[in-house]
Parts: C-alpha cells; sequence; structure tokens
C-alpha cells in the first residue's frame, strides 16, 4: 500500500519481500526521516505515503474483526495509525526497511540521497513537495532522469559506497546513478555515512529534528566541503560487461585546496565515471525466514 504520489521500485520491492516467511504475519515499512513526524503519530508505524506492505495471511487475519478495531480506536486519525494498531492486536510489530522514504523534509534533499544507507531503495515520497533532485532541472525531468539510472541497475540504486585514494589523499562518496562527493582529505566512514544537511524539516520544531546524524554545510573549511557531481548517463561496456555511469561536476566549489593533507586539489576534475558489474547487487543481510 502507498500513495500515488510516491515512486516505488518494485523489482527492489521483491528483493526485499523474498527475506520474509510469506506464510507468516509480517508487517514491512518505514519510519519518517522527521522526529516529530514519528512523535506525532507513531515510532511503530509504518508511513503509508512512502508504502507498507502486509502479508497475506495477516491481511486476512484482520479483515477477521477490523470494524471491531476501527470501533475500539475512534480517537486515532491517521490510516497510518489505525492499521499498526490493528496489525498490533496480533502480536506483530514493523519491520523497518531503511530504503522506504518518506521524505518528510523540505527544501534541497541532495544531501540526503547522497548518502543513502546501503539497502536497496524501495520508495521516494513527497518528491512533488522538495526542490528538483537535480541541478537545472524541473521536478518532472529529474524524476525522469533518476529514471534512467534505475532502468540500468535499481539494485545499486543511490546505494552510497566510500572509497580513499591514498596518493592523494581524497575520499570518494558514491551515491550510485545520482551523486559522487570528492573531498580532499581522508575522512571516516562514520564521518562520511552522515547526510549532509542540505535540507530542512518538515516541521518547525527544536532539535534533534531527525533520526539520523548530519553534517552541517556550508563549511569554510576546503578540507571539510565536497566537490559535487551529479549524474549525467549511463552506459554498458559490453567488452567487459560493465555499466559505466558518467557523473559531472555541479558547480565551482570555489574554495582554496586543503592544505592539510597535502595541497592536491581537485579543482580540475570535471567528470567522474564509476564502472559497476551488469550483475544486480545482492544485499547483505540475515535471513528472516525459519
Amino acid at each position: 500500500m502507498g500513495d500515488d504520489d510516491s515512486i516505488f521500485f518494485v523489482e527492489n520491492w521483491v528483493k526485499v519481500l523474498e527475506k520474509y516467511d510469506e506464510s507468516k504475519y509480517v508487517y514491512v515499512g518505514g519510519h519518517s526521516e522527521s522526529l516529530i513526524s514519528n512523535f506525532y503519530f507513531s515510532f511503530d508505524q509504518g508511513f503509508g505515503g512512502a508504502g507498507f506492505a502486509l502479508s497475506l495471511p495477516l491481511v486476512e487475519a484482520m479483515v477477521k474483526d477490523l470494524d471491531g478495531c476501527l470501533e475500539r480506536y475512534p480517537y486515532l486519525n491517521s490510516a497510518d495509525t489505525i492499521t499498526q494498531y490493528c496489525v498490533d492486536e496480533h502480536g506483530i510489530s514493523l519491520s523497518a526497511e531503511r530504503g522506504i522514504h518518506q521524505i518528510d523534509l523540505q527544501g534541497d534533499i541532495s544531501g540526503f540521497l547522497s548518502s543513502h544507507p546501503q539497502s536497496p531503495l524501495l520508495s521516494l515520497h513527497h518528491l512533488d513537495m522538495v526542490d528538483p533532485i537535480f541541478p537545472s532541472m524541473d521536478r518532472f525531468q529529474s524524476t525522469t532522469h533518476l529514471m534512467k539510472a534505475a532502468e540500468s541497475d535499481t539494485s545499486r540504486l543511490l546505494q552510497q559506497t566510500i572509497c580513499h585514494h591514498r596518493q592523494t589523499n581524497w575520499s570518494f562518496s558514491v551515491s550510485w546513478g545520482y551523486s559522487v562527493h570528492i573531498y580532499e582529505k581522508l575522512l571516516s566512514r562514520s564521518v562520511l555515512k552522515r547526510p549532509l544537511e542540505t535540507f530542512g524539516p518538515w516541521l518547525k520544531a527544536k532539535p534533534p529534528l531527525y533520526l539520523f546524524n548530519t553534517r552541517w554545510p556550508p563549511f569554510s573549511n576546503p578540507c571539510d566541503a565536497p566537490h559535487v557531481f551529479f549524474f549525467e548517463s549511463v552506459d554498458r561496456s559490453g567488452r567487459n560487461e560493465q555499466i559505466v555511469s558518467t557523473y559531472v561536476r555541479a558547480s565551482p566549489r570555489g574554495m582554496p585546496s586543503c592544505l592539510s593533507s597535502g595541497n592536491h586539489s581537485a579543482d580540475n576534475i570535471s567528470k567522474v565515471r564509476v564502472f559497476s558489474p551488469v550483475t544486480k547487487l545482492v544485499e547483505v543481510t540475515s535471513n528472516n525466514k525459519s
């Protein structure tokens, strides 16, 4: 179940749901990125805008007394929360998947998308409420552009890969099919996994605002500021059986090079090419079937 203003990556849903035993009661969904949204509604519900899934045995059990369940909670005014309460009556808790995105954020969400966890991308909600996700494109063009990458390899889409080039002391953060960040400094994975807070909160509230840690641009220190490249194109190399995705510089960074890590400037880099195998990316996870 999900809203009609969301993008669902069906192939990834199918692969993710294979982890679960469809003969048992299963409730799969995602949290809101906004702490206050989870507080207002529930930390234990799947937010329906981004979508949730119920196994057939669970649905069959729920419909036997669905009217009774609705009558027991007349004070609830959210369909998602009502669903959670009715699921709770059958002793089942939410199985949260990190690739389900409510996008309860505002403004420029490029920092959020550029640090996507290593989990299959399942959905993107509220894209009509935030800035276009690619520069120099409107919302429709941006969505169409992202789907070009998805058509080549949905399994890798947005998933973050972090690596380092020791000779230059550079750090690379690749959000496949979306962006590449180059830092002129060796930064730990623990730092780079935190999204750049290019976005704002869904609702006004006091900190903490999100369910995750962030980093706070703009940076005055050139060692902390990334060179940003966005997805341009994707192609397949027949000889090597590889997928080649290309990313172009968004704009000049406008800062000096990082002196403390050797003064190796990345200003002359205009494009980045990422080579990946044509085989689908396999999610590393425990098996929930029993």
